[in-house]
């Protein structure tokens, strides 16, 4: 395993680390589905395990993945352990009873409720998890202020932002000044990392670590779905209605995995290797965090760790899945 600093923290992280959003299980909230079919948490515990006997040391987890069920379950199965890793953890989405999810006092309850949930004395990264702070960003300057108290009060060590704009990232770098920020990017879309975006160019100019969540585009990269027998999931489940896992999409994307096999071959660790190399290519990027809910997934997701991808290769990703960018 590599590891690459967080930012300018000091932080070594692993290049892979591990997303708990499957540990969370079937969720709703406000109504809305946003988790994954129920783990299996002896799974877990082994994946976990490999994990960490194989150098991984970052675990990304949110107070609302399972309503803090996933956080208990990382803090069981870590144990003792929990001392040696770096976690991060996120507040936004959960609002619980207050009108928004950053008024300050939430985030502060939040905040203490997680330390319980993860068993700990401080958390390592905690994200705003999204960059909506309200009408007119009427809860921003509350937020800022209040996550930079908790730093003093030493209950986190750093501080990220999770968004999904560069807008959004814009707007939000000068204010918050995160060590971190977080978003999705694969193959299919590495605009926040890609050289001259006004996001990367924020990265660059403040040294700051880009979190890419979905390198894998939860297992689309794999070549795991059949634009001929799309996936079909549970209610709670997010990915019900997400377009991703829809027969157009799949149908756009098979030629191109196609021909992505042809010459990486069709094994799945050879194609997470790729997929997990290719972002890792990018300077701005801190790690890697693929979901996971096995041990045999961990066991792909881990051989990237050792996968040759030269300059070559990244062309090569790049120029293919071009088309599909347009």
């Amino acid at each position: 395993m590599n590891y690459r600093e967080l930012g300018k923290t000091g932080l070594m992280i692993s290049e892979i680390g591990l997303g708990c959003w499957t540990m969370g299980g079937l969720n709703w909230n406000d109504g809305i589905p946003n988790g994954w079919a129920n783990v299996d948490e002896n799974e877990i515990q082994a994946a976990v395990d490999f994990a960490l006997d194989h150098g991984v040391n970052h675990f990304d987890n949110s107070d609302v993945y399972g309503n803090g069920r996933a956080e208990r379950m990382l803090a069981k199965v870590l144990g003792k352990r929990t001392k040696d890793v770096i976690i991060a953890t996120k507040v936004g989405w959960f609002r619980g009873t207050a009108a928004h999810a950053y008024d300050p006092l939430h985030i502060r309850h939040q905040c203490e409720q997680s330390l319980k949930n993860l068993n700990r004395d401080y958390i390592d990264l905690y994200y705003f998890h999204h960059g909506n702070f309200g009408d007119n960003d009427i809860y921003l300057d509350g937020a800022v202020e209040t996550i930079y108290r908790l730093k003093e009060e030493g209950k986190i060590r750093f501080i990220g932002q999770s968004a999904y704009s560069h807008d959004d990232f814009v707007k939000l770098i000068p204010k918050v000044k995160p060590d971190a920020i977080q978003s999705s990017a694969s193959a299919l879309d590495f605009k926040f990392v890609e050289d001259g975006t006004p996001t990367r160019q924020l990265l660059d100019k403040h040294n700051i670590s880009f979190i890419a969540f979905g390198p894998l585009v939860q297992g689309i990269l794999l070549g795991k779905y059949s634009k001929d027998n799309p996936p079909v999931f549970e209610p709670g489940d997010h990915r019900a209605k997400a377009p991703r896992f829809s027969k157009e999409n799949l149908e756009k994307l098979e030629p191109l995995l196609m021909k992505l096999k042809e010459k990486y071959g069709s094994d799945s660790k050879n194609l997470a290797g790729v997929a997990l190399r290719f972002l890792l290519h990018f300077s701005a990027v801190g790690a890697v965090i693929p979901g996971f809910r096995s041990l045999d997934q961990v066991k792909v997701n881990l051989t990237a760790a050792d996968f040759t991808f030269g300059d070559g290769d990244f062309e090569f990703v790049k120029n293919l899945f071009a088309p599909y960018r347009m």
